[in-house]
């Protein structure tokens, strides 16, 4: 009986990489027999084993392709199934690493209190054991009329929330994507980032897609990270709604195709160099020329002001567009009721957060940049040089509007006797009556003033 290590045991494991390294890809013409799907696939491990590759990369949906939606979630199964103990036995038995490149994990979607899907890539090490899985994060919604395209991935798919840390293996770091991936090249830098050595994009792309797309997509994601793509691919038709574009293939860091499957049913192979990615990373060193400083400026940028009379939710307060005098995507900054000194304001996210936690990355960033650009407005028109920002991070902190916010004040020397004694002013500024509440005609005119800074 197969000894099946735990989910998560290649995680602390290192391996001494191969300088060369044989491995094979796959093109598959799944259909909705399951068991002729895995026969095949076995197949197609067992002679890349004889050819002495060190990997074997199965397409998205190696599983099965079923003809309607329905279809597909009730043959779906679980992380623990028959189907990936299987794949596992057979990396045992033939010393293989495997990618089964997208299997439709069932899942129970309680929000719809229905069965769904995830689209999940597992990475089976030649042990036996599961090195990591991925659940894909951008779903196919897509509809090209004039192509015949209509997918709407999501109706029974739900997409992953992760990125994953590229898995360590004998023949380099490998980064899981699946198919859709492969159309965002932030994905593919944060893997290159995280010490990817090899990106994977198992598919089952339309024809009509493939044709304009398939291979300058996957050549560009090899140049621009310097990395090896592998792409496992789909073929020909699967059903009569159903038809796959092919060409499955192995591109190296220089952007050159060293591999790739003639039509139907079959199996390529390449070499994985890592001397030679080293090479071409040390030759064109991309990675050091970045300018993350540059383009993450940029990332946070100015909306259209809100009108007067737009309403905006601020915890348990709603605040109207004439006091907000700074927008962004996610950001707002906003004159304040209650002023500890000249010129306190306030920056919150859009989207009601109660906690930092609660806020995504790409609101955490922008805030914190518009904080930045805000403090900088404020020394100006105060004529300081100096500023303090505080966040109050939840009702034990002192926090009184149930969302978050950073109160940015200019300071001047003076303004208090000690200036840390501002910290007990904010604490207490909304709690007594000691500072009053301003008209809304003061606010209204400090909004208008400090509008003219931001156009």
């Amino acid at each position: 009986m197969l000894n099946i290590l735990p989910l998560r045991a290649q995680q602390a494991r290192s391996f001494t990489k191969m300088r060369k390294s044989l491995i094979a890809v796959t093109q598959l013409n799944c259909k909705e027999d399951k068991p002729e799907n895995l026969t095949t696939c076995s197949k197609l491990i067992e002679k890349a084993a004889l050819n002495r590759a060190k990997a074997i990369f199965l397409p998205e949906n190696c599983d099965y392709i079923a003809p309607d939606s329905e279809s597909v979630v009730a043959m779906a199964e679980p992380l623990d199934g028959d189907l990936i103990r299987e794949y596992q036995r057979l990396a045992k038995k033939f010393d293989i690493w495997i990618s089964v490149g997208g299997f439709h994990q069932k899942i129970a979607n309680r929000e719809e209190k229905r069965m769904k899907i995830k689209n999940t890539h597992v990475l089976i090490s030649s042990d036996g054991s599961i090195a990591s899985e991925y659940d894909k994060i951008h779903l196919f919604d897509v509809s090209i009329p004039e192509e015949g395209v209509h997918l709407k991935e999501s109706a029974m798919c739900d997409p992953g929330v992760e990125i994953k840390e590229p898995v360590n293996t004998p023949f380099g770091n490998v980064a899981l994507g699946v198919c859709y991936d492969l159309r965002f090249p932030e994905m593919a830098q944060a893997h290159a980032a995280l010490g990817a050595d090899i990106l994977t994009f198992p598919s089952a792309f339309t024809v009509a897609t493939g044709m304009a797309h398939w291979e300058p997509l996957l050549r560009a994601r090899a140049i621009e990270t310097q990395c090896y793509v592998i792409a496992a691919a789909q073929t020909g038709k699967h059903n009569p709604k159903r038809i796959s574009y092919g060409h499955a293939m192995v591109v190296d860091p220089w952007g050159a195709i060293i591999a790739q499957c003639s039509e139907g049913v079959g199996i390529a192979f390449a070499e994985v160099d890592l001397d030679y990615l080293k090479s071409v990373r040390t030759r064109i060193p991309v990675q050091s020329h970045k300018r993350p400083d540059i383009y993450l400026e940029k990332f946070s940028r100015q909306s259209p002001l809100p009108e007067n009379d737009a309403e905006y939710q601020f915890g348990q307060v709603t605040l109207k567009g004439e006091i907000i005098f700074y927008v962004t995507k996610y950001t707002m900054a906003f004159v304040n009721l209650k002023c500890v000194v000249p010129g306190h304001v306030l920056v919150s996210p859009i989207r009601p957060a109660l906690r930092i936690e609660n806020m995504d990355a790409c609101e955490t960033t922008d805030l914190f940049l518009t904080v930045k650009k805000v403090q900088a407005v404020l020394e100006k028109v105060h004529e300081t040089t100096s500023s303090t920002m505080s966040i109050q991070d939840g009702v034990d902190a002192g926090q009184t509007i149930r969302h978050v916010h950073v109160h940015v004040l200019p300071r001047k020397m003076g303004d208090f006797e000690r200036p840390d004694d501002i910290y007990n002013h904010i604490h207490k500024h909304d709690k007594t009556d000691e500072k009053p509440s301003r008209s809304r005609e003061d606010m209204v005119e400090e909004c208008k003033q400090l509008r003219k800074y931001f156009c």
